[in-house]
């Protein structure tokens, strides 16, 4: 390689002073450069919307993820036959046990339910924030899921398989979409200050495909962005000299390469990274927003303070394009294998009211016809003792709530049978909640596909899963 100022390679000062420019935004962003030489999207024109279905509404999504698997018959799915026989041994046939040894008798739900909203939708005493949108949502009671084990049931959730490695949700969205604003990341994860998820950054992998549709985790804090602030000791001017320098030696690189069409590309996502340094401490910045809207949330709570404040910053990022924001707890918190009625109050005192104020402000600023907000697990639990007060994981039955962007409020959808252990009723499984998902991005599900070991690979892998879009859920 040629030395084009003072002995510097290219190669050498980038691997010198390029860590300031945001190496983790950039996995997004630099992406873009590799797409000049890759395919067009794959996003297939062959496939088209059944007009009998409600119009595409949704732009963008907001996953509000609860590791663990909540219990939904102590939430969502009132069932009275739990308090009638409990302690006494399970009457309705054998179950699918993950910790066989443990399993005891039938386990009372330890908090009343109550009609919501004018729909009349039965939920716990523990959400009553989630009842004062009820009119809003949609909650599917009859979820299944391929799997009893965490890890394998998450990548189910995330990527449509249980195999890891595979592109999440998130991932396919912003490949089929786009990016809808230059200066921040079209797929943001707002993590956990306490640590991460159960399954790690795979929550939000791109897997086979290009890095650029990975999710970019934003941190609490001053710096939410590793390196993208100017590093320390470097004044303004410098860093100006500095990047104009970088810019010189990339432009003079792509004048002696012309064939080479990333280069221009990666050129121009360079001059993007700087914008972030702006875009992204503006979008984080809660100062200007009202103390109603804070107190909506519960920031002036310490019990909700920490979740809502995330809830907020996903409806500020939404706002400015992005397209895919997820919300993750540290560990698998909802995983009740002891002390469920205790773990559940705690839980739902932290997330409740910031879950349901998202909805609420994104309703009132007019934002969630096109907005959907997702609140599900990964799978949910068993009508029977895990010990003495703890519940079981269930991959047959758990519940979900989704609101906005075209699906139906007020609506419950499916039923299980008496004890909350398998949906009997409109089942909907997670591909097809994915094909649904999709169709009001305005994407079908088998459209949307990519090439991969010599197959058309997709979300849904509609061939495998006969995967089907649900009009029941769609308003």
């Amino acid at each position: 390689m040629k030395t084009p100022f003072n002995g510097w390679t290219r190669r050498a000062f980038l691997g010198r002073s390029a860590g300031g420019l945001g190496a983790l935004a950039l996995a997004h962003l630099l992406g873009d450069a590799s797409r000049a030489s890759e395919p067009a999207h794959a996003v297939s024109t062959v496939w088209t919307p059944d007009p009998k279905l409600p119009r595409p509404r949704a732009k963008a999504v907001i996953s509000l993820f609860q590791h663990g698997g909540p219990s939904q018959m102590d939430l969502f799915d009132e069932k009275p036959a739990l308090n009638r026989w409990d302690g006494k041994p399970f009457p309705g046939g054998e179950l699918e046990i993950h910790f066989d040894k443990q399993a005891g008798n039938v386990l009372g739900a330890p908090y009343a339910f109550r009609p919501c909203g004018q729909c009349g939708m039965s939920l716990s005493e523990l959400l009553p924030h989630t009842a004062r949108i009820a009119d809003d949502i949609t909650l599917i009671r009859s979820m299944t899921t391929g799997s009893v084990d965490h890890e394998s049931a998450l990548r189910i959730l995330h990527t449509g398989k249980f195999l890891a490695g595979l592109p999440t949700l998130g991932a396919w969205l912003l490949y089929g979409l786009g990016s809808a604003n230059e200066n921040l990341p079209a797929y943001v994860v707002l993590g956990d200050p306490g640590g991460l998820p159960v399954d790690g950054e795979r929550n939000w992998s791109s897997g086979f495909l290009p890095a650029v549709y990975q999710g970019t985790p934003f941190r609490s804090g001053p710096s939410p962005v590793f390196h993208l602030e100017t590093p320390a000791g470097v004044r303004s001017g410098a860093r100006t000299n500095q990047l104009a320098f970088l810019d010189a030696i990339n432009r003079r690189h792509a004048a002696r390469h012309p064939e080479n069409s990333e280069l221009p590309a990666r050129i121009a996502n360079f001059e993007t990274a700087a914008r972030m340094q702006s875009a992204v401490p503006e979008a984080l910045d809660l100062s200007g927003e009202s103390e109603s809207t804070k107190r909506l949330y519960g920031l002036d709570k310490p019990e909700t303070e920490e979740y809502g404040r995330r809830c907020l910053l996903a409806r500020r990022l939404i706002e400015r394009g992005v397209r895919y924001v997820q919300l993750f707890l540290a560990g698998q918190p909802w995983d009740t294998h002891d002390k469920n009625a205790e773990r559940l109050k705690g839980l739902c005192a932290k997330t409740d009211q910031p879950s349901a104020a998202l909805v609420q402000d994104l309703k009132q600023r007019g934002l969630l016809e096109s907005t959907v907000v997702l609140w599900t697990g990964e799978f949910g639990r068993l009508p029977v003792s895990q010990g003495k007060d703890g519940r079981d994981h269930n991959r047959h039955a758990f519940s979900t709530w989704v609101a906005g962007g075209g699906f139906k409020g007020g609506y419950v959808h499916g039923a299980t049978d008496d004890f909350g252990y398998r949906a009997v009723e409109k089942v909907v499984s997670v591909p097809d909640f994915h094909a649904t998902l999709l169709h009001t991005l305005g994407i079908h599900h088998r459209g949307l596909t990519f090439p991969h070991e010599g197959r058309a690979a997709s979300l849904t892998d509609f061939e495998v899963t006969d995967a089907r879009i649900v009009p029941e859920l769609l308003a």
